[in-house]
């Protein structure tokens, strides 16, 4: 299996492709082709458990690790990180909707999904790829990347990690748990603006020249966390494969069967990877893409043009604030093929903010795409009604995925099953999920009592990790300008 960039033309392999992040060019790294799996692949993938599914998927795309090294890396990733040794369960909550629970692990996130994985692929990687060098491992984060990266490489050997967050633009409990974060490699800054100003930011240290030599002189070279690099994707790629077992397994479908995705989506990384599942052969009906009030992809799903001149909201799903959902451009380049084209449209989003596909693009998109959005309030609405309806408490982001799958029934009357990926702990996002279900009555004055209280009146439990972050020590204070980010990193590096 060899890799390119979505801008220019090379061939590397899965190693080099993890190792370095993202393209010399500026570009996404994306498999030369898709693997495919077969009946009798799924017959078998269906009588494992979720390593085993793991190990089965990642040996099609990382074919240069060995079969040892693929065990490895599963092993330490998935034993004992996730409760009930179970990652990635999946929750029959109504008739044909199926949420897929992504947030059992140490950071009550889906993120951990792929970020208990990482270090070990990226380790393992420059091992092969970058033999004797430090890794440097850059982050913007809308809120769970940062916590679950810093949990998944804190005080890995050969490694150090910088990760940026909007100062104003996560929760509470978001922020707590970056800012806690213990680890010998690792360093946490605010910087004041949203999450689409660190990830431009960290994107232009990536394509420094000077920053890249500074490192070369120690011996260390820059990697990414975020989903642009290409070891965060592929495990993400697993627990849609793993969902489609399970729903042969339950009877739900019958061999060959399909059913429809919904995912609330911001950097379009999640929902990316159900297509690659889809170009695998799992039969995939439709792409629900799931937004909040900041609704660009549903926008440019609708119109063919992509427009990030236009207000920015902080909302209470903040994970999904950014107007520039970097992964698109992977879909861009798997749907035309052309990387002049996608070169050219990241090229006028730089300059302009903006860029518009072919009219047959447009086409290819909306065969496989829908898109939909939802504000806080319905968002909000969502929450009450699934905890009302079903005693199912859930997050502000998979609530925007249940209330836009909603929407979709009812414009298309497609009713077949779906699967919804289920992003969060609820109480990661304490405040609003408790103004949803408390009716109307007065919060408790701080973060940790609005946990207490949400339990109570649900009779759900507080996730262990959620309630220890009480007693923990904010270690983390900095906060810098935009143009602070490339010294703030200089200085952790000495």
């Amino acid at each position: 299996m060899q890799y390119t960039s979505t801008r220019s033309l090379c061939s590397i392999t899965a190693a080099q492709a993890i190792s370095r992040g993202i393209a010399g060019d500026g570009g996404l790294f994306v498999p030369g082709s898709f693997p495919q799996l077969t009946a009798a692949d799924f017959s078998s993938l269906c009588a494992m458990d979720y390593k085993q599914r793991a190990e089965k998927i990642l040996s099609l795309y990382l074919t240069d690790y060995t079969s040892e090294e693929i065990a490895h890396c599963v092993a330490g990733a998935y034993t004992g990180t996730f409760e009930n040794e179970a990652p990635a369960p999946l929750k029959e909550v109504a008739p044909g909707m199926n949420l897929l629970e992504l947030w059992h692990g140490p950071t009550c996130a889906f993120k951990d999904m792929a970020l208990q994985l990482l270090p070990f692929l990226l380790t393992t990687a420059a091992r092969k790829a970058a033999p004797g060098k430090t890794m440097v491992i850059l982050v913007a984060t809308s809120g769970d990347t940062g916590k679950a990266a810093l949990d998944g490489f804190a005080d890995v050997p050969g490694t150090r990690i910088v990760v940026f967050f909007p100062r104003d633009g996560v929760s509470p409990m978001q922020k707590l748990q970056m800012q806690t974060q213990a680890g010998a490699n690792v360093a946490v800054c605010a910087i004041e603006g949203n999450f689409d100003d660190a990830q431009t930011g960290v994107k232009a240290i990536f394509a420094d020249p000077a920053m890249r030599e500074t490192l070369a002189a120690g011996n260390m070279e820059f990697s990414s966390a975020n989903s642009i690099n290409f070891g965060r994707l592929v495990p993400q790629v697993i627990y849609y494969v793993s969902a489609y077992c399970d729903l042969l397994n339950r009877k739900t479908l019958k061999p060959g069967e399909s059913f429809n995705v919904t995912v609330p989506t911001g950097n379009f990384g999640n929902i990316l990877a159900a297509y690659y599942a889809k170009r695998m052969g799992v039969p995939v009906n439709r792409f629900i893409c799931a937004s909040n009030k900041n609704r660009i992809l549903t926008d440019f799903i609708a119109t063919g043009t992509y427009d990030r001149n236009r207000p920015f909201y902080t909302t209470d799903s903040p994970s999904m604030d950014i107007l520039i959902s970097s992964n698109l451009e992977r879909l861009l380049y798997h749907l035309s093929g052309d990387h002049s084209a996608v070169a050219k449209a990241m090229a006028s989003l730089k300059s302009e903010g903006k860029y518009s596909v072919p009219a047959e693009l447009l086409a290819a998109l909306q065969k496989e795409f829908f898109g939909g959005s939802c504000d806080d309030e319905a968002t909000c609405a969502t929450i009450r009604e699934l905890f009302e309806k079903h005693h199912y408490l859930c997050d502000t982001h998979t609530a925007v995925a249940v209330n836009v799958y909603e929407a979709y029934k009812h414009a298309t009357g497609d009713d077949r099953p779906c699967v919804i990926a289920s992003t969060a702990s609820p109480y990661k996002f304490a405040r609003a999920v408790l103004s949803a279900v408390n009716g109307g009555a007065v919060l408790p004055p701080d973060e940790f009592a609005m946990v207490e209280e949400l339990s109570r009146i649900t009779g759900t439990p507080i996730p262990g990790p959620i309630a220890g972050l009480r007693t923990k020590e904010v270690l983390h204070r900095a906060s810098v300008a935009k143009n602070g980010m490339a010294k703030f990193i200089l200085d952790f590096l000495k």
